[in-house]
C-alpha cells in the first residue's frame, strides 16, 4: 500500500457526496513524512447536513424502531467485514499514526472487532423494558435510544474508540455522526463502506473529517442529543462547557497518568515486562499508559537497572517491521512536545537512565528514543501532566502507604496496576486507588468490562452494560392498580 489514497467526498445521509467546501485535510505518513492521502475538509454546513440526515433518521426512519436482533444482525455483519479487511485497516492505521502493524492489527482492528461482538452480547443480555411492582400500582421501567450521537475520537487508536462508540450507539437504536481526527480520517472511510455493504440504513452513520472548529461547531450543534468524545482533559472540558448549552448527555474517556506499583515481594521477573508494555504500547501514545512506576526504596536501584535494561532493548523503527515496539509520534509537533517533556524533566532534577533524545536511525520520521526518567518525585510536572509519548518516570516510595499516597496524588484517575507477592494483597491495594480501572499483577483490558476514569479523567463509562446504558434514556411509565 504506496500509493497516495484520495477522498473527494464525505459520506451524509447513506451516499458519498460532495462537500460544501473546498479545502482538503492532507494525511501525512509520520515514518516517511510523505503524502498519505487526502480527504475533504467538512464545513459547518457540511456537518448540519449530516446532524440533519442522523435526526431523519432517528425520527423518521427504521433503525430506532427495528427489533433488537435485527439491530444485532447488522452490528454482527460489520464485525464480521472488519475482520476481513482486518490486515489493510492495521497497516491503513499504521501509515497514518506510525502504530507498529502487529500492534495496529491487534489493539487497533482485532480489539474493534472485539467490541463490537462484546457490545452485540451485553444488548442480548439487556433488559430494555421490564415492569416493577410500585406503592400505587405497576411501573414500567423503558430504557429508548438517546436520539443523534456526535463521536469524536482521537487519532491514536482510531477503530477502537470508534467501536467503543458506535457499537452501543447503534444497539441502542441511535443514529451517529462520526468526526474522526485530521491526522486518521482514512480508516473511517473504510468503516464508511463497511457500514453500507451491512446494511446499515441511510443517515444512520454520517462521517465528517474536520479540524478543531468544525469540531466545536458540532458539539455546540442544538440537534444533537449526545455527546461521546475520546481525547485530552483540556478538550474534555471544553465539550463540557458547550454540551452545558444545550444539556446535551456527553461521555468523556481523557487522558491519563497512570502508576504502576511495585510492592517489595513482586515477582520482578514478571512484573518489570509488563510493566514495559503497559508504557509504551502505541508509542507510549495511550491514554491507559503506565507511565508512573513506583519503586520501594529498598528495590529502588535494582528495579531501575532491569527497567533500563529492558527498555534501552526496545527496537526503534520502521511500523511495518514485525520486530519494531517504538513507531514514530504521529506528528512533528508531538515530537517537540515530548523532547520538551524530557528537556523539563532534566531540568527538574531528573536523571535520564536511558534514551532522552531523537535515535539516530531511522534518517526520517518523528521518533523519540524509549525514555525511563528516575529519581523523579512525584511533584515535578513530567510526574503529573501527560505527555503522550514513549516516557515513563521512576518514582521512589517509602511504605505501603506512601505508594497508595503517590499513586492517587494526581488530577486524572484513568488505569493502573500493582504488583504484589499475594494476590489478595494486591486486590486490597486496587481498592484503594482512585481509578476507573486497575490490573492486579497484570496489565489488562478488556472490551467487556467498563471502562473509563476518576476525576478529570472523565465522566461515563465505555464497554459492558455501562457502555449500552449510556446510549439511552429510562421512561417510567405508569399503569392503573388492578
Amino acid at each position: 500500500m504506496t500509493d497516495i489514497i484520495e477522498h473527494t467526498r464525505l459520506f451524509i445521509g447513506g451516499a458519498w457526496v460532495e462537500s460544501d467546501g473546498d479545502r482538503i485535510i492532507e494525511v501525512v505518513s509520520p515514518y516517511t513524512e510523505k503524502l498519505v492521502g487526502v480527504v475533504p475538509e467538512a464545513t459547518t454546513s457540511d456537518v448540519d447536513r449530516a446532524v440533519a440526515a442522523a435526526r431523519q433518521a432517528f425520527d423518521f426512519g427504521p433503525w430506532p424502531l427495528l427489533p433488537l436482533a435485527e439491530r444485532i444482525a447488522v452490528v454482527t455483519r460489520i464485525k464480521d467485514l472488519l475482520t476481513e479487511r482486518a490486515a489493510g485497516l492495521a497497516e491503513l492505521i499504521s501509515r497514518q499514526n506510525g502504530a507498529p502493524t502487529a500492534a495496529a492489527m491487534r489493539v487497533q482492528v482485532l480489539s474493534a472487532v472485539a467490541a463490537y461482538g462484546a457490545a452485540c452480547a451485553a444488548a442480548e443480555h439487556f433488559s430494555f423494558e421490564e415492569q416493577r411492582p410500585g406503592l400505587t400500582g405497576p411501573v414500567i421501567v423503558r430504557h429508548e435510544p438517546i436520539g443523534v450521537v456526535a463521536a469524536v475520537v482521537p487519532w491514536n487508536v482510531p477503530q477502537l474508540t470508534i467501536a467503543a462508540k458506535l457499537a452501543p450507539a447503534l444497539l441502542a437504536g441511535c443514529t451517529v455522526v462520526l468526526k474522526p481526527a485530521p491526522q486518521t480520517p482514512l480508516d473511517a472511510y473504510v468503516l464508511a463502506e463497511i457500514c453500507a455493504e451491512a446494511g446499515l440504513p441511510a443517515g444512520v452513520l454520517n462521517v465528517v473529517p474536520a479540524g478543531r472548529d468544525v469540531s466545536a461547531y458540532l458539539v455546540e450543534h442544538s440537534d444533537v442529543d449526545k455527546i461521546a468524545f475520546t481525547g485530552s482533559v483540556a478538550a474534555g472540558k471544553h465539550i463540557m462547557a458547550a454540551a452545558s448549552h444545550n444539556l446535551t448527555r456527553i461521555t468523556l474517556e481523557l487522558g491519563g497518568k497512570s502508576a504502576g506499583i511495585i510492592l517489595d515481594d513482586a515477582d520482578l521477573d514478571a512484573a518489570i515486562p509488563s510493566l514495559i508494555a503497559g508504557a509504551f504500547a502505541n508509542s507510549g501514545q495511550a491514554c491507559v499508559a503506565i507511565t508512573r512506576i513506583l519503586a520501594p526504596d529498598s528495590r529502588y536501584d535494582e528495579i531501575a537497572e532491569r527497567l533500563a535494561a529492558g527498555i534501552s532493548a526496545l527496537k526503534v523503527g520502521d511500523p511495518a517491521d514485525p520486530d519494531t515496539a517504538i513507531g514514530p509520534m504521529v506528528t512533528a509537533q508531538q515530537q517537540r512536545r515530548v523532547l520538551d517533556y524530557i528537556r523539563i524533566g532534566r531540568e527538574e532534577g531528573a536523571t535520564v537512565r536511558t534514551g532522552g533524545s531523537v535515535p539516530t536511525d531511522p534518517a526520517t520520521g518523528w521518533f523519540v528514543q524509549p525514555t525511563l526518567l528516575t529519581d523523579v518525585d512525584n511533584t515535578m510536572r513530567v510526574a503529573r501532566e501527560e505527555i503522550f509519548g514513549p516516557v515513563v518516570c521512576l518514582i521512589r516510595y517509602d511504605g505501603e502507604a506512601d505508594a497508595i499516597r503517590i499513586a492517587n496524588d494526581s488530577e486524572v484517575g484513568l488505569a493502573g496496576s500493582v504488583w504484589a507477592g499475594d494476590l489478595s494483597h494486591g486486590i486490597d491495594i486496587a481498592r484503594r486507588i482512585r481509578t476507573g480501572t486497575f490490573s492486579v499483577n497484570c496489565q489488562r483490558f478488556e472490551v467487556t468490562a467498563p471502562f473509563g476514569g476518576y476525576k478529570n479523567s472523565g465522566i461515563g463509562r465505555e464497554f459492558g452494560a455501562e457502555g449500552l446504558s449510556a446510549y439511552l434514556e429510562t421512561k417510567s411509565v405508569f399503569l392503573p392498580a388492578s
